[in-house]
């Protein structure tokens, strides 16, 4: 769980790059360092892997643009949603069905609390693709990729510490600077937002 969260560290840099790059998003000066804190620990931890991490940079590479397209749909988060799941609903129950003739299916073979399990995992994905759907259309592109560094921190506490997974100093070092870059973010826009002033109105 600690190497596969690597992929999500990457991830939200290349979301901040397509924020700035095509939507002229515009990054404040401790932004901009929060950010090179940010790839400077990503690429630190990439070294540190030992190989060039092929699955990391392939989620990153892949999620990143989705973001982008669902900014820039017309379609709202639960219609949009469904075209998705209409466009891979063939591919993926012919999928299915070969597994299943081929003796390798689990649902409906398993028992019933492997197929509620199953059934589960679609309510489970489906809520938060409707919630990032939602607020990627809300919010800058730039802010949604610094919140999405919440999702491998908490991949990574997990691995670490309910999994026991191994924590070596250069890791520690790594996912140091990207916590630090979080911080610096969050203090930054809060700083930003009490900065700003509050609409008067007028009669």
């Amino acid at each position: 769980m600690v190497e596969t969260s690597l992929g999500y560290f990457i991830n939200p840099l290349i979301s901040v790059l397509l924020g700035v790059v095509f939507l002229r998003e515009r990054l404040r000066q401790f932004q901009w360092v929060a950010l090179g804190l940010a790839a400077t620990g990503v690429i630190y931890l990439t070294v540190t892997y030992g190989s060039l991490p092929w699955i990391a940079l392939t989620l990153a590479g892949t999620f990143s643009p989705y973001g982008l397209v669902k900014k820039l749909a017309p379609l709202g988060s639960a219609q949009g949603l469904a075209l998705e799941t209409g466009l891979l609903f063939a591919p993926a129950a012919a999928f299915l069905l070969f597994e299943a003739v081929a003796g390798r299916g689990a649902f409906l073979v398993s028992g019933g609390r492997t197929d509620l399990l199953l059934v589960g995992t679609g309510v489970v994905t489906t809520m938060p693709l409707l919630l990032f759907a939602s607020a990627s259309k809300r919010i800058p592109l730039v802010l949604v990729g610094v919140l999405q560094y919440i999702a491998p921190t908490l991949q990574f506490l997990l691995g670490v510490l309910l999994y026991r997974e191994p924590l070596t100093l250069q890791r520690l070092a790594g996912f140091g600077m990207v916590w630090t870059a979080l911080l610096v973010f969050g203090i930054e826009g809060a700083l930003a937002h009490r900065a700003t002033p509050f609409p008067t109105v007028t009669e």
